[in-house]
């Protein structure tokens, strides 16, 4: 459990073992794969529903989703569904167990790993503008960062800590709020700082050799946001600010720094640490412990906008752009994901009708869900208020999810 931190999301959130992309050999039964061996995805369709089927997703096919995950177990469920010019908003369960609130309408909540894909995009763009390389090594940027215990950042380049083939240990494994309940108030408060996450990763050996194979890991992103605040003289967040979230009149995404509660209205984050276990409260929480691998916040309405921008070209050059979908096999995903691939901040899940773009994110008590088809037509974003301790459950929940993002780009099957 001490994993749990921004995990990815749109499927390992809730997976078997609640971990945070699972560090270590490649999940039983899977078969290994170059991460050299790249691909593009399929394009699916240009943007709306292939095969049979209606290809629109009625409001109340929303609201029977959200209804559905509350009566799973989630606490509050919020969610928000555009195709074309049609936009439907959902919700359900309660944003505070004790008072019996609503969920709020549109209400914040920590995105955690999308902030992967909004670092990401900042850094493709300073690729675009040549003030850096994704061939550049973590060593060129950050001399001395990545070493020991058989790290070597001149070993590593941004392109392998974007598409998470760098094999550095994940470091969330070593945060202590998240383990239980007790070391979570004894710890949710905590300041850290970039380099004190990485020094935790350095403390064990690289999970295998840079390029070798694909694993998930967070401090390959706090890497990231390092490197961004050399290139540029400015913390990461500020360039995110500026290149992201301003162009696109993202008003309500922000990045919390030391601040550990959320801006209003939002729901109550819960969080079940074993299975039939009490729900505990931890909306409370100092996110610099995710930093630019997970610290983001932003509403239902803002995130979608973001994946739409994204897949309509708003952000990147054509050149970025490639090289953000050019993807890998996620190797330790495939037990939940099959077929899954990941590219740079970014991740494409095969479907009936092709696939679609997406990227989760947890923090304790929260988890994320989103897709959006390849050419931007089709988005859907959830934010679920509980992480269930039970593996059974979190499964269910999740198959739950796949079938509303399913028919939302693909219609009604």
């Amino acid at each position: 459990m001490r994993e749990h931190l921004i995990r990815y999301g749109a499927a390992t959130a809730l997976a078997a073992a609640l971990v945070a992309g699972t560090a270590g050999p490649a999940a039983a039964g899977t078969r290994a794969h170059s991460p050299e061996r790249t691909f593009y995805p399929p394009n699916a369709t240009a943007d709306g529903a292939r095969g049979s089927g209606d290809s629109r997703v009625p409001a109340a096919d929303l609201q029977q989703a959200v209804d559905d995950l509350h009566r799973l177990g989630i606490t509050g469920v919020q969610g928000l569904t555009r195709i074309g010019r049609d936009t439907d908003t959902a919700r359900a369960g309660v944003g505070d167990l004790d008072k019996g609130t609503p969920v709020p309408v549109d209400g914040y909540f920590r995105m955690g790993s999308n902030t992967k894909t909004f670092v990401a995009v900042t850094v493709l763009q300073l690729a675009g503008e040549r003030r850096l390389s994704l061939d550049d090594t973590v060593e060129r940027w950050l001399p001395g960062v990545v070493s020991g215990n058989g790290h070597d950042g001149s070993r590593i380049t941004v392109r392998q800590l974007l598409q998470h083939t760098s094999g550095i240990y994940n470091y969330t494994n070593e945060i202590e709020a998240l383990g239980s309940h007790e070391s979570y108030l004894a710890h949710r408060y905590d300041h850290w700082n970039d380099a004190a996450l990485v020094a935790l990763a350095m403390k064990h050996a690289p999970v295998f050799a840079p390029g070798t194979r694909w694993d998930y890991s967070n401090t390959n992103y706090i890497l990231a946001g390092m490197i961004v605040e050399k290139a540029t003289g400015r913390p990461w967040p500020a360039e995110v600010r500026d290149r992201v979230l301003r162009p696109l009149g993202l008003r309500h995404t922000s990045y919390p720094g030391d601040r550990p509660t959320l801006p209003a209205p939002h729901a109550k984050a819960y969080q079940q640490w074993a299975p039939d276990g009490p729900l505990y409260d931890t909306t409370a929480f100092n996110t610099t412990a995710a930093s630019a691998a997970g610290g983001l916040i932003t509403t239902p309405t803002d995130l979608a906008r973001f994946w739409q921008a994204l897949q309509q070209g708003r952000l990147l050059k054509p050149r970025q752009m490639a090289e953000m979908h050019r993807t890998v096999f996620a190797e330790t995903w495939q037990d939940f994901l099959p077929g899954a691939r990941y590219g740079l901040g970014i991740a494409f899940v095969p479907n009936r009708c092709g696939g679609y773009w997406a990227h989760g994110g947890d923090v304790l008590g929260t988890h994320t869900a989103n897709a959006v088809s390849p050419g931007g037509g089709r988005v859907a974003v959830l934010s679920l208020t509980t992480q269930p301790g039970s593996e059974e459950t979190a499964l269910t929940v999740q198959r739950r999810i796949d079938r509303l993002m399913d028919d939302v780009i693909c219609g009604r099957g």
